[in-house]
């Protein structure tokens, strides 16, 4: 028999063995790649895009990963970034498989033969402590059948992803830290930027999305003069624009980010940073959420150069269009931020009087007194979410950039049997079409022609979001720009758009956040309604 050559007799291999003949191979700057094919896409998994935080790089800037030689294979998914294990089990539970501290990877689904497709850059939820890229309801298979390429990025979560410290201040060059996790973030769209038209995208047509601790991430992004020019579009789903420490001073009631840090090195036990590092990761991390460590971003004056309200009110966010929406239900599945109630109506009104002076009149009309569980759900809900929707769309009309808002008010029979109408996150399987990949206590979402019709308008409004900066679905309603006339889209069986949205609620959070930061002695979150500091009349507020 006649030996061939050893290209031809590996052309001959190939074409002998479909599952060789179908593995992808991309020639990126980073370095050859190896995914996997999926019907008519390619999808790579677990693909770095830093060098690995560990040893003497945790809580450290990334650094970018020098270019690998041969073929990295990229058929698996990288472990998730560190994070407690749940100890109890609730509808929000799916715990990864892997954790390690070498984490930050991304994942990216691409259609064959794609060439200068837009690019959907999506970072999970998780309250900054939890979650990973490749959770089942983040598959992007479908939106990329839409015609895009889409990405999912870990990032580092919790102590090893936000703690700021004076010790770690005076080892940077810029003499500050924190936002470790927010520097992952934009090193992943530094990598998407340079490297994503080996996979068929275009790094000029980039949209950020994610959705609750993602969105908030998504705001952080738009803040940042670090991640300027790194996307184009950004995509909020119940973010919330909240108080956030400052590195050095005490402010809006809160401790300096510095000062959290000692303390959390104190209640954990080290005598220094050297202790810190020493630790297990996953111990380190389970421990610090125990004893109350709470990870944010961090006004650093570089990074985040301040509020992100103050921001947004000096329209120095990104001037990208955006889409940005909430949930009618959100803190039906978030009861864990509702005060105690009081103990009847008259308490209620007492508190609400005592607490908002001349606003509560406009208080109660929108919260009243004699549906005391429903008016906190929307008062908590309006408050975190709500407000920061619209804020969002009316800040980017603000500076010339197209605003779009949502409100999705969509229930089924397992989520309104049991008090979970449009709850926190429950949009997230509609925009991915991921309704079979639900955590396992999720609500289960009925296979349906209605519900697959919403599910596929969504998916149309979202994908030519990302695609031309305009949210349209084949035989849906025309979704218009926020504007002047306040208008919206409502997604409950079906897409329905509207003006307007709760009429009242947007200016009472505003005048409630604008004398919480004239006084500058007290946070805006969750602590709301009830559980308000009193809110004193200032010059400037309404």
């Amino acid at each position: 028999m006649k030996q061939l050559p050893s290209a031809a007799l590996a052309a001959c291999l190939l074409a002998a063995s479909p599952a060789l003949a179908q593995s992808p191979i991309v020639d990126a700057p980073a370095g050859r790649l190896e995914g996997s094919a999926e019907g008519t896409l390619r999808l790579f998994k677990g693909i770095p895009y830093a060098q690995p935080p560990v040893g003497a790089k945790r809580w450290q800037a990334p650094t970018p990963l020098p270019a690998w030689q041969g073929v990295r294979k990229a058929t698996s998914f990288g472990p998730a970034c560190v994070q407690p294990r749940p100890k109890i089990a609730g509808i929000y539970t799916n715990p990864p498989e892997r954790m390690s501290e070498d984490c930050v990877t991304l994942n990216i689904w691409a259609p064959k033969n794609a060439g200068k497709l837009p690019v959907f850059v999506w970072i999970h939820g998780g309250a900054l402590v939890s979650g990973y890229s490749h959770e089942g309801m983040y598959d992007g298979a479908r939106m990329a059948a839409r015609g895009m390429i889409v990405v999912s990025i870990n990032y580092r979560l919790g102590i090893l992803g936000y703690l700021a410290h004076p010790g770690l201040s005076a080892e940077s060059a810029e003499g500050i830290s924190g936002n470790y996790g927010l520097l992952d973030q934009i090193a992943a769209l530094r990598w998407v930027k340079d490297n994503i038209g080996a996979f068929g995208g275009d790094a000029t047509n980039v949209t950020v999305a994610g959705e609750s601790a993602g969105g908030l991430s998504v705001m952080y992004l738009m803040a940042s003069p670090r991640a300027r020019g790194l996307f184009q579009r950004a995509i909020a789903q119940s973010a919330y624009m909240i108080s956030a420490p400052e590195l050095k001073t005490a402010r809006n009631g809160t401790p300096s980010a510095e000062a959290a840090g000692t303390q959390a090195m104190t209640a954990l036990g080290a005598a220094d940073l050297a202790g810190l590092r020493a630790m297990d990761a996953e111990k380190l991390t389970t421990d610090a959420a125990a004893k109350g460590y709470g990870p944010w971003g961090t006004v650093d004056a570089k990074i985040l150069p301040r509020q992100l309200v103050d921001t947004w009110d000096r329209g120095e966010q990104a001037p990208v269009p955006i889409l940005a929406g909430f949930n009618s239900g959100e803190i039906r599945s978030l009861r864990m931020l509702l005060p105690p109630a009081p103990a009847g109506a008259a308490a209620y009104e007492a508190a609400i009087r005592a607490r908002y002076g001349d606003l509560a009149d406009a208080f109660l009309r929108l919260y009243p007194a004699n549906a005391i569980g429903e008016s906190m759900l929307a008062t908590t809900r309006d408050a975190l979410y709500g407000w920061t929707s619209t804020r969002l769309a009316i800040g980017q009309t603000a500076i010339g950039q197209r605003g779009y808002l949502y409100l999705f008010d969509h229930g089924y029979p397992a989520t309104d049997d049991n008090g979970l109408h449009a709850f926190h996150a429950s949009e997230i399987p509609y925009v991915f079409g991921t309704a079979g990949r639900t955590p396992a206590l999720w609500p289960k979402v009925p296979d349906t022609p209605a519900e697959r019709r919403l599910s596929d308008a969504m998916m149309g409004y979202w994908s030519s979001f990302a695609k031309s900066g305009t949210p349209m679905a084949g035989g849906q309603p025309a979704w218009q720009p926020y504007g002047k006339d306040g208008r919206y889209m409502a997604f409950a069986q079906a897409p329905r758009p509207g003006t307007k949205l709760f009429p009242g609620m947007f200016a009472l959070h505003e005048a409630a956040v604008c004398r919480r930061r004239a006084g500058g002695d007290q946070p805006w979150n969750w602590n709301t309604g009830i559980a308000s500091p009193v809110l004193k009349k200032t010059d400037g507020c309404r």
